[in-house]
């Protein structure tokens, strides 16, 4: 896999989940590394992208500490892809690969041209529309938020598109990426996944008994986002 390269983001620490990456990523002929997640609890000041009291008036909640971790540790991994110019696969580390992965890979860097980002694994099935295929596998977009971010491969263009459009980080990564009136990049996915999760509990982001946004809470962030679509030239939720 000369055209393409792989991204691991695992804390630094994390020696069991990069034991297990090794051991799925050195059966295949992907040329990858491990990248460094940035330490969501370890963070000394705010980073310059989260504005925690607009987030909390325009998401309803503040991110976690692990969430704006994760979140900037793929940006880490978006810059990375546009600093070497190479199509880029990233991954979260609690992922395990399917039989189909290098076919699957093969399938699109070989026989499809007309993707920037394609999602490798999705935690919830959503109806798909097929846009091209060879039998085995399907290039589709998805109809709706497939949740995850576990596996995900990008060109450098639209790694670029994304950094562009993270100036400012106020919602989780995963929502963030399939956010097209935001950032207007088409999220595309491959079916089947080759990608899985290993179902253990990740180390780079969490949302501990966060609840819907119901009633009275919901109507103040409506009112909120509407004023931010009027009044900001960058607004966060855009129609």
């Amino acid at each position: 896999m000369l055209d393409i390269q792989g991204l691991v983001i695992s804390l630094a620490d994390s020696d069991a989940r990069q034991k297990k990456v090794k051991s799925e990523l050195d059966k295949t002929a992907l040329n990858w590394r491990f990248l460094d997640a940035v330490r969501g609890s370890a963070l000394s000041s705010i980073p310059k992208e989260y504005q925690p009291r607009k987030v909390k008036k325009l998401l309803g909640f503040e991110l976690t500490p692990n969430e704006l971790g994760c979140f900037l540790s793929h940006k880490k991994a978006w810059q990375d892809c546009v600093d070497k110019n190479i199509s880029t696969i990233i991954f979260e580390d609690d992922f395990c690969l399917l039989p189909h992965f290098e076919r699957a890979i093969h399938f699109l860097v070989n026989e499809c041209s007309n993707w920037d980002a394609v999602r490798l694994q999705g935690l919830s099935d959503v109806p798909q529309e097929h846009i091209q295929g060879n039998g085995e596998f399907a290039l589709v977009k998805n109809a709706g938020d497939a949740v995850g971010a576990t596996a995900y491969l990008l060109k450098p263009r639209a790694a670029q598109v994304l950094l562009n459009a993270s100036c400012d980080i106020y919602e989780p990564l995963d929502h963030f990426l399939e956010h097209r009136q935001k950032h207007h990049l088409e999220f595309l996915a491959i079916s089947p996944y080759p990608v899985d999760i290993t179902g253990v509990e990740t180390t780079i982001a969490d949302r501990p008994g966060r609840l819907p946004i119901r009633g009275w809470g919901k109507l103040k962030r409506s009112v909120m986002r509407v004023f931010d679509r009027w009044f900001s030239t960058n607004p966060w939720f855009p129609k």
